[in-house]
């Protein structure tokens, strides 16, 4: 009796030491829903953390204050924004159902949360300060954004996001600057996008761009760390590889 126990916990750990060494690990991590966190420091010290929520949901934690970028419920997997801190700020880029969910903003509400998003999303919510392409708005002393077009540029893909009515975002967070492009192409405008720390571009064509146009746009940008997001069933590790040698930083996170 005590041999069969003997055998059969050495099978046992040689099954798990074969998995272990065969990838299982590695799949299951790669199949992870988890939030996915990278923090950084601005030169004076503050810290700046992303965490990865899905899609165009980006979350930001800045010196103690919470900024939200596009929060959505309903796309999968779904996000209970009323377990999420209270935010200080609200970004909107457009009014399309992945990207303006009015109960996921009333969720992350409080009196004191300032929105900001482009005219036609302030009268969905309701409310909020509108940003047209090239403003500028000092949300504090060491918060400052601009909103910078984006929209589509291939023939017959226009109608998504036609030319002025969208925004992304730069945040410059203390100095450190995010752009945060929104639903786009790879438009002439980004040659104007220079200095950028961490860039968010979006890569899901019809929609957005294509892993070429992606890799076009950080060569343009130049950006120290690159997030490609909103990517859905895309092939992001392209992106990646289009990029190797460039000294850009890609980070692949649950952006699907």
């Amino acid at each position: 009796m005590k041999k069969n126990i003997l055998l059969t916990m050495l099978l046992l750990m040689a099954t798990m030491a074969f998995a272990a060494c065969t990838g299982k690990k590695e799949n299951t991590v790669q199949k992870s829903t988890a939030a996915q966190t990278d923090t950084f420091k601005t030169k004076s010290g503050k810290e700046i953390v992303f965490t990865a929520i899905k899609h165009g949901s980006i979350r930001i934690t800045f010196d103690g204050r919470e900024i939200e970028v596009d929060p959505v419920r309903g796309l999968k997997p779904t996000t209970d924004y009323s377990a999420y801190p209270k935010a200080d700020y609200i970004f909107v880029t457009h009014e399309h159902f992945d990207h303006c969910d009015t109960v996921a903003v009333r969720q992350l509400e409080k009196p004191t949360t300032i929105i900001i998003t482009n005219a036609n999303c302030a009268k969905i919510i309701g409310k909020g300060k509108v940003m047209h392409n090239i403003d500028h708005l000092q949300l504090s002393d060491d918060i400052k954004v601009d909103a910078v077009p984006a929209y589509n540029t291939t023939q017959g893909k226009e109608k998504y996001h036609p030319k002025g009515r969208d925004n992304g975002f730069i945040l410059t967070l203390d100095g450190f600057r995010v752009y945060i492009s929104g639903d786009t192409e790879d438009i002439p405008e980004m040659r104007n996008i220079k200095n950028i720390d961490v860039a968010f571009l979006s890569t899901n064509q019809p929609f957005t761009m294509t892993p070429e146009q992606t890799a076009r746009a950080a060569k343009l940008i130049k950006p120290k760390v690159l997030f490609p997001y909103h990517y859905s069933d895309t092939h992001i590790q392209k992106v990646a590889d289009l990029l190797k040698g460039t000294g850009i930083d890609v980070r692949i996170r649950n952006y699907q």
